[in-house]
Order: structure tokens, then C-alpha cells, then sequence
């Protein structure tokens, strides 16, 4: 008995498996302490995350080269076998390999980084981290009218993105065209009613296009794209019941939302203050007669 346990506790292959244990234990113990470290030295979110990523890496290629190191005098011996068995892995392991080249595309081409806002597999969100396998995403709208959290979070496989069109809201343009409609009702004054929107939008919007100026000339260096309006502007349309102006304007995708709030908000207060002079329009539908009604026994 002395020599079976003997011949246990020298057996080369446990003691490799042992020594292999506690490296791994040391290295996930380390990237911890270091990412903790991390934690509390850089503020900036978004070079924490960065920085956490980089350590996480740094630690499973630590890992890799010390089990290769520890189990050295036997690769050459399993290169046949991982050859034979490597085709079958393939095989059975289709959408992982596809979500690590999927990582692999955007860690080298930024199609999305964490924090931008983008679309994918039908799913809108924005991005809270991109793993090897997976990209997590808080996910917008839904329910929730609006581009507001609705408090889910979704993981989408990273083999998407060569199945998918990979909608980016804040890319290398980090702000979007909107629009509202406003109708105007016949027999105001309508110079005032575009005078009025002319300059509610520019007070509202204004300080967008200055930076909005400068990423779309960024775009045109970069993209063979022709050179766009990111000032605001209103034009308008006869309709049968009214005069439809349409305000268009740029506004950062954070803040579509209480944008285009601000805007109804100040618009109302202005055209209440004309007087009369600039109303709005609405459908209404006035019923002046009823048709007489006979009823008629039955029998």
C-alpha cells in the first residue's frame, strides 16, 4: 500500500497537474489584485475598462505559456492527435469560432467600441463590453418609448456581425439628423410662424454644430461622401389642412429625446405669446346632422 501511494504521489503526470493548478491559481490571483489596482488609479471609465481588458489578456497568455511550458516534452507527441481531433472541433464548434473571428474583426477594425450605441441582430443598446465570444449590450426601446434603458441586458453572439448589418449611432459621427412636423393653421401669419421656428431651433440646437461641423469634415477626409448640412433649417409644405413646416436639425444620440422635448416646450411657449397670430393645426371633425333613425316592429 505504501508503494501504490508512493508511486500516486510521484506520478509525473499528478505532479504536472498539480504544478498547473497552482500557476493558474497564482495568475487569476494576480490579474485580480491588478485589476483592482486599476480600478483605483484610472478615473476615466472607459480607459478603466480599456485597462481591466488589457490585464485580463495579459493574464490568459501568461496562463497559455505556462502550461505549455509545463507540458513542452509532450506536444510534440499530440500534434498528430490535435490534427485528427482539430477537424472534428471545427466541425461541432462552427458559431464559437465564428464569434472569436467576429472578436477578432472588431478588435482590428472598430465596427463598435464599449460606449458607443449601436444595432445589432435587431437588438438597440449600447455597448458595455465586447468579449471573445459575445457582445453585451444595455438595451433601449422596446416597451420604453424613446432611446431610454429599459433596464435588460442582452448578449449577442459576435458571429453577428458577419450575418447582420451593424447599425452604429455613434461611430465616427456621433450625432444624428431629427425632425419634427408642425402644423400651422391657414390664415396666420406665416412669416412669423418660420421666424419663430428659424430661431427657436437655432437657440436649441445650436451649440451641436460646431462639433458636428468639425466630425463631418473628419467623415469627408475619411469617406467618399458629399458634404451635408449639419445646420438647422425649416421648409415647408402645403397641405389640404395646413401649412406643414418640418424643422431639421443635428443633435447628439444621447440627447434625441430632451432635444426634441426642449423644442415642443419652447415652440408652444412662442406661439401661445403671438396672440392668435401663428396657431396650431389639428383634424376636427364636426358632426352637424343625424340622419333620422325609423324603427319598425318586427311581426
Amino acid at each position: 500500500m505504501e508503494d501504490g501511494l508512493r508511486k500516486v504521489l510521484f506520478d509525473p503526470t499528478l505532479g504536472r497537474l498539480i504544478t498547473v493548478a497552482l500557476i493558474l491559481v497564482v495568475i487569476v490571483a494576480l490579474v485580480r489584485l491588478a485589476q483592482r489596482g486599476v480600478a483605483g488609479r484610472i478615473r476615466d471609465p472607459d480607459g478603466r475598462y480599456r485597462a481591466r481588458k488589457f490585464v485580463t489578456f495579459i493574464g490568459y497568455g501568461v496562463a497559455l505559456f505556462a502550461i505549455a511550458t509545463v507540458y513542452s516534452d509532450r506536444l510534440t507527441g499530440l500534434t498528430v492527435a490535435l490534427g485528427v481531433a482539430g477537424a472534428g472541433v471545427a466541425f461541432a464548434l462552427q458559431e464559437v469560432i465564428a464569434s472569436v473571428a467576429g472578436w477578432v474583426a472588431l478588435t482590428f477594425s472598430r465596427w463598435y467600441a464599449p460606449g458607443d450605441r449601436i444595432q445589432l441582430g435587431g437588438i438597440k443598446g449600447d455597448v458595455i463590453d465586447i468579449g471573445i465570444l459575445r457582445t453585451t449590450l444595455m438595451e433601449i426601446g422596446q416597451w420604453v418609448n424613446g432611446d431610454l434603458y429599459n433596464g435588460r441586458i442582452v448578449r449577442i453572439a459576435n458571429s453577428f456581425v458577419f450575418k447582420e448589418p451593424v447599425f452604429n449611432y455613434s461611430g465616427d459621427f456621433p450625432f444624428l439628423w431629427d425632425e419634427i412636423k408642425v402644423p400651422i393653421r391657414y390664415g396666420g401669419d406665416r412669416a412669423l410662424a418660420r421666424e419663430i421656428l428659424e430661431r427657436v431651433v437655432h437657440e436649441v440646437t445650436g451649440s451641436y454644430v460646431e462639433e458636428a461641423r468639425r466630425h463631418w469634415k473628419e467623415m469627408l477626409d475619411k469617406y467618399r461622401i458629399e458634404a451635408a448640412t449639419v445646420e438647422p433649417f425649416v421648409h415647408c409644405l402645403v397641405t389640404d389642412n395646413w401649412l406643414e413646416f418640418t424643422v431639421r436639425y443635428v443633435v447628439d444620440y444621447r440627447r434625441r429625446r430632451a432635444t426634441k422635448d426642449r423644442l415642443s416646450r419652447q415652440l408652444l411657449d412662442e406661439f401661445d405669446a403671438t396672440q392668435g397670430r401663428v396657431q396650431l393645426a389639428s383634424a376636427t371633425f364636426e358632426v352637424v346632422a343625424v340622419p333620422p333613425v325609423t324603427v319598425r316592429p318586427a311581426g
